[in-house]
């Protein structure tokens, strides 16, 4: 299915549902920044990720709305629609941490299937232009060493509740695409790393551990492989992916940039200025994918979309934004570990 391309101001104003978490505020600062014609709603619950610190640069912009609300509660979604007519979603909302899902698996099903289910219905109801679903490379499962990449074509195998809910969601997405023709594009990523991610996420874990001299867990063996994308990166495809996207279509976003977990560990701690002995190999956690890889030539060769961040400035920029930024993660470290 295709559509004809759009432009900022066919798409504002824009609602964009987890805003204040860290993709999605790099998405919103990105589109203030480069679509002086766009205006932003920020749609968000403000859960445990969800940090309006991370959006305070872009507060005052005329441009830009915040607007506390859940997706799953279809009364919150339908009175953003009504109060501000926005011509498109892009849904970064979701509850997003492998390790809590194990935990619980419950709020992962609600906000991350329910809430897209909400959202869709929300588009068809008010005639929206275009949706985009923010999902992960972590719906196709797991790779073994020596295999191709993931493809939009590869199977659907995921293997944490996590991901499952996600996958969930973008079959969801397709069967609005399919049954109501619901403009909707989707968008799978490989593991973002950069500027205010929350601090449970690998990079930031070991990063944030390190300067304060606390060990860095590293599950089983340690030699899991990922491929990593610079955030803002990421945002770029995605900002691409809502304007000229394929309506239906899947678009891979990732680095080309796989890495062992030991030896990204091992370049934070030289990076930290701190002794490779804080690594810790800890209980190997249930069903650990072991290697995920993005083939993204269908967003270059449709969308003019690659990567463009260098890996090794791009982690040495964002240890010292951590460095230097010490009060905004110690403050959510430490609200993390009063609830636990």
């Amino acid at each position: 299915m295709s559509m004809a391309a759009l432009d900022g101001r066919s798409i504002s104003p824009l609602v964009v549902t987890g805003g204040a978490g860290f993709i999605g505020s790099h998405f919103i600062r990105l589109v203030l920044k480069t679509a002086p014609d766009v205006e932003i709603i920020n749609f968000d619950a403000l859960t445990y990720s969800g940090n309006l610190a991370n959006v305070a640069d872009v507060s005052e912009n005329p441009r830009y709305t915040f607007v506390r609300g859940d997706i799953t509660n279809p009364t919150a979604v339908r009175t953003v629609m009504q109060t501000y007519r926005p011509k498109a979603i892009v849904n970064f909302a979701a509850q997003n941490h492998v390790d809590r899902s194990i935990l619980s698996a419950h709020d992962f099903i609600h906000s991350n299937i329910v809430g897209v289910q909400v959202l869709l219905e929300a588009v068809r109801e008010f005639g929206l232009k275009r949706f985009l679903q923010v999902s992960t490379d972590e719906v196709y499962g797991t790779l073994a060493e020596g295999d191709p990449t993931f493809t939009e074509e590869s199977l659907i195998e995921p293997n944490s509740p996590y991901s499952a809910s996600k996958a969930a969601a973008d079959l969801i997405v397709r069967s609005y695409v399919k049954t109501h023709g619901t403009p909707a594009v989707i968008t799978r990523c490989s593991n973002n790393y950069g500027p205010n991610q929350f601090p449970e996420a690998f990079i930031p874990l070991f990063i944030t551990n390190a300067l304060e001299d606390i060990p860095c867990p590293l599950y089983g063996d340690g030699k899991y492989i990922r491929d990593w994308v610079h955030v803002r990166d990421h945002c770029h495809g995605i900002w691409l992916a809502l304007l000229q996207g394929r309506v239906g279509e899947i678009y891979n976003l990732g680095g080309a940039n796989e890495w062992l977990n030991t030896d990204i560990a091992n370049k934070l701690m030289d990076l930290c200025g701190k002794p490779r002995s804080l690594l810790m190999h800890v209980k190997d956690r249930p069903a650990h994918d072991r290697r995920y890889g993005i083939n993204f030539s269908k967003a270059t060769r449709e969308l003019g979309w690659k990567p463009e961040t260098d890996f090794e400035q791009g982690l040495k920029d964002t240890v010292e934004w951590y460095r230097t930024n010490r009060n905004w993660w110690r403050v959510l470290k430490k609200a993390t570990s009063a609830k636990a």
